[in-house]
């Protein structure tokens, strides 16, 4: 491969969330001696980024004044350019781009267009931890619908419960996730043609995260929610951000897309009421950089890395985890473990569980603030070296210690 997804880089000391919350009060015990570190928690890469981000940092950066500016064309243009080649959208324009400091910011800022606090949302669970603390601190009341695993194991929506709880407790906003976080799962269209069809009947406005639209898997594309119908276009408020895809979230920066001129004025308008939700000169660059063709060709051969590793990771775990099961993401890179059979089994608990993996370096997260009741989330964005490394540690200390 051109891009360095094999070399394994200390974050230690580097401002890395992902390894400095060892032996934090708030955070994971550090481990055992003799073990280092793993990081398979939070939702970040530990891969070098493309190499023209830091290239388009360090030039501006190179001339050293950085005061008030307004966006450049080509910060547009290059969004506009990335969704035509990526997703298919044609007809964007910069008029229906807006910028967000963070996509849950962005959640929040059209959710209070479309509702008033208090107001019941739906979403589907598991659900993201990011939406739960979000929605909650903001006022808002989450009514879940679960996602039913078919015959095949795949997380699938359903929609006569969806529909069920939309009547009984009156909603009139969604919250979708597309790809779906924890599950990993790239929507069909015809699945997300079901779900904006009976938002459309019932009068759901739709807050759509599309973070991960860019991290499919191989044989998996991401369909834009707002593409599946004209009502759907302007029943939607899509957000989106080069953090997930390139590992910028540090630099913050995100971003909207509505068609829907009257909400789109709305939600410009509420996400400016704080004065803070501006852009930052250096993740302008950055974007412009990722969002370039030498973007492009990280971005698929990353792809093809991820879903080495997940291939990888599932068929470990199929081998050697008994009583472990795990839907393969279609999308993402973070497994949602279901561990009920095996602390059943073993008269364990998922707390122990969670520490006897800490305990030997292996840094997953716990799955129950993402609704799933017995369940952990591990994050597979490293060299294939340390997911190698992981599952014979968990394997060898965890599971068969």
């Amino acid at each position: 491969m051109k891009y360095d997804f094999t070399s394994v880089i200390d974050r230690r000391g580097l401002d890395a969330m992902a390894v400095d919350i060892a032996g934090r009060p708030d955070g994971m015990p550090a481990p055992r001696e003799g073990f280092d570190i793993i990081p398979m928690w939070v939702a970040d890469m530990n891969f070098p980024t493309a190499p023209a981000i830091p290239q388009a940092m360090i030039q501006r950066a190179g001339h050293s004044l950085y005061g008030y500016f307004y966006p450049r064309e080509e910060y547009y243009n290059a969004i506009i350019r990335w969704q035509e080649s990526r997703n298919g959208v044609t007809g964007l324009t910069k008029d229906c781009v807006g910028y967000e400091n963070g996509v849950l910011g962005g959640v929040v800022s059209a959710l209070n267009v479309l509702c008033s606090r208090g107001d019941p949302v739906l979403l589907h669970s598991p659900t993201y931890v990011g939406f739960t603390g979000s929605l909650t601190n903001s006022g808002y009341h989450i009514v879940h619908s679960p996602l039913a695993r078919d015959g095949d194991g795949v997380y699938r929506m359903d929609l006569t419960d969806m529909e069920k709880k939309i009547v009984e407790h009156r909603i009139h906003a969604a919250v979708l996730c597309s790809p779906h976080n924890p599950c990993g799962r790239v929507w069909e269209r015809w699945e997300l043609e079901g779900a904006m069809e009976l938002f459309r009947r019932h009068g759901v406005m739709v807050v759509s995260d599309e973070i991960w639209s860019d991290l499919t898997l191989p044989g998996h594309r991401h369909i834009p929610t707002q593409s599946v119908s004209e009502d759907a276009r302007n029943r939607t408020v899509a957000l989106y951000a080069p953090s997930k895809t390139f590992n910028l979230a540090g630099l913050v920066g995100s971003y909207h897309i509505i068609y829907n001129k009257a909400l789109r004025e709305r939600v410009d308008k509420e996400s400016s009421l704080s004065h803070y939700n501006n852009m930052n000169v250096m993740s302008m660059h950055a974007l412009i950089g990722a969002y370039s063709p030498e973007g492009q060709e990280w971005v698929d051969e990353l792809r093809q890395v991820l879903g080495g590793n997940v291939d990888f990771a599932c068929d470990y775990i199929a081998g050697h985890f008994e009583g472990v099961q795990v839907s393969k993401p279609q999308g993402t890179y973070m497994l949602f473990l279901d561990c009920t059979r095996w602390c059943e089994t073993h008269g364990g608990t998922l707390d122990q569980l969670l520490r006897a993996g800490w305990d030997v370096g292996v840094y997953w997260q716990d799955g129950r603030p993402f609704h799933g009741p017995c369940h952990i989330r591990m994050n597979l964005a490293l060299p294939l070296t340390r997911v190698k490394e992981a599952m014979e540690r968990l394997d060898r200390y965890v599971f068969h210690g």
